[in-house]
Formats: C-alpha cells, structure tokens, sequence
C-alpha cells in the first residue's frame, strides 16, 4: 500500500459537507422552535404562496423524512417534508417558501434551471462512473488511439464523465440561491411574515445555501484529485 496525498483533497470536501450540514441542521432546529404569528403550515404558506403567484397547476404533497423537500418539475408537485408540511414554524415556511421559489422558475422558464434539468442524465452517470473509470484506467493502462495518432486514455475519459456532475453541482447555485431570494421577497410582498420574521427564514435559508456550496466544492476538488491521478498516469 502507499499513501496517496490527493487524499487530502477527499478529506477537505468531506469536512466542509459535514461542517454545512451541521449547520443547516443547527439552524433548522433553532428556528423551528419559533413558531410564526400567522399560525400557517408549511403546507398551507406553499398553497398560498403558489395562489398569489399565479401557479395553479403544482400539487403540494406530504413526503417522509426531515429536509427532502424538493420540487418536482416533471410533475408539477412541490413536496413538504415531515418537518415542514405540518409545522408552523418560521423555519418551515421559510423552506415551503423556498421550494415555491423553485416552481416559479419553473413557471417562467428561468434558463439555470432548464440547464440544471438537462444536465440531470449525465451528472447521475458522472457521479457513478466518473471515479470507477479513473481507477480502472489508471490500475490496467487501457486507453484509445485516435485516428490522428493522439491517445486517449481511459482514466481522462473517467474524469471528463466526472465533470458533468461537477458542472451539474455549480449551475445548481445560482438555482438554489435565486430560489431563496424569491421565497424571502415573496414572504414580505405577501405580507405573510413579519420583518424579523422574514430575517429568522433569511438565516435558515442561508444556512442550507452553504450545503449547495459546500457540495459543489467537494466536487471541484475530487475532479481535481482525478485530474491529478490521470495526468500521473500519464506521465508515467
């Protein structure tokens, strides 16, 4: 065995992930002790919030677990987590809100987030073979002659499948963030919290930004560490 000092790289990505998760967690919690003056549910603030934007067609749906809410673009349903459907919590409707966020760009078409669709396919491919083929490449040597005489070997093949799922975690930022700015101005315009309010789910929603930026740093640096490796391989 050997030690391979790209580690260090893997063990920095997993150390911010685990830090933002931490802290998006933290913050959940703290806030969702704060239960909100209108008395709404997440799920009743969503269905609100989607009327007064004009969004009839999005179904709002219950789904087990703590913080799976998600948007579901492909079927017009915006689903609330345990934690947020039925809680009347600043916390919670600051995250209903945020996922409302996602089906008004949806609605208008917003392009970061048509490109975050596309990209879907080839970042779920990316994340699962990227690596494998980096190491299969770099352990049995294969590669590819190309017709001009270059050579293309099968780990660099491996991290430029890698990239798409990098490329998929960066234009998943100004997605994310832009959600949340819509979901604080929507909460004030609408009148449905108070100012110090908006500013407790401004908190929450900042602190489940850094698990986006957190994520799409450890990504950068794993492609690095395979750029690394390959580009070794290949000097060797």
């Amino acid at each position: 065995m050997f030690f391979d000092p790209t580690y260090i790289l893997v063990i920095i990505g997993a150390v911010l992930c685990i830090a933002a998760s931490s802290r998006v967690n933290s913050t959940y919690r703290k806030y969702s002790k704060v239960r909100s003056r209108s008395g709404m549910t997440g799920a009743e603030a969503a269905r609100r919030i989607l009327q007064l934007s004009g969004i009839n067609d999005v179904q709002i749906q219950h789904i087990a677990g703590d913080l799976t809410d998600h948007y579901d673009p492909t079927h017009k349903v915006l689903r609330l987590s345990d934690s947020v459907y039925g809680s009347r919590s600043v916390a919670a409707i600051g995250v209903a809100a945020h996922e409302c966020g996602h089906a008004l760009q949806h609605k208008e078409g917003y392009a970061p987030l048509k490109i975050r669709a596309m990209l879907v396919p080839a970042a779920n491919i990316g994340s699962k073979l990227g690596l494998p083929l980096v190491i299969l490449g770099i352990i049995l040597g294969i590669g590819f002659r190309l017709p001009g005489g270059g050579y293309f070997s099968l780990a660099q093949i491996g991290v430029w499948v890698f990239f798409f799922a990098v490329l998929f975690q960066i234009v998943t930022l100004p997605v994310e963030f832009n959600a949340s700015g819509r979901a604080l101005k929507m909460l004030g315009n609408y009148g449905m919290l108070g100012n110090d309010e908006v500013n407790d789910c401004r908190r929450v929603l900042g602190a489940a930004a850094l698990t986006y930026v957190a994520a799409a740093a450890s990504s950068l640096l794993q492609l690095l560490r395979l750029l690394y490796l390959s580009n070794s391989r290949r000097r060797d």
